[in-house]
């Protein structure tokens, strides 16, 4: 049950962040995307620019920290995975954070989007 409510409660913060990046004029491309290296929250269209966007979803604090070394690795493989798949390899992107935090059960919650958040990780493929 625990599971349930917590995958809820990220569904509602992903919710939030899509509609915060679209007034910010970005473009939802996808959502909740699955791969074998684990799901991109959302990939958005930013100019020219395509966002894979790591949401973190909480009640207070700071949800936002760092993604850790072993999501960046997963998220870096996942992305290549999605731009292969669109043949879109030569394109521009970038890895944003979005953090979204309802404090004190607020219905409103307190957003912050972290612009180029980590880069890519290098795989050694020289």
């Amino acid at each position: 049950m625990l599971g349930f409510v917590r995958r809820a409660f990220g569904n509602r913060g992903e919710k939030a962040a899509a509609k915060f990046l679209k007034k910010a004029g970005m473009r939802i491309l996808a959502r909740q995307y699955e791969t074998r290296w684990g799901e991109i929250d959302l990939i958005c269209l930013d100019g020219d620019t395509i966002v894979f966007v790591e949401v973190k979803t909480g009640r207070a604090g700071t949800p936002g920290e760092r993604v850790d070394a072993k999501k960046r690795r997963n998220l870096t493989q996942a992305a290549l995975a999605w731009l292969k798949k669109n043949n879109l390899l030569e394109h521009r992107c970038r890895f944003d954070v979005v953090a979204v935090v309802w404090e004190d059960d607020s219905k409103v919650p307190v957003i912050t989007h972290e612009p180029s958040a980590f880069e890519a990780v290098d795989f050694g493929m020289h």
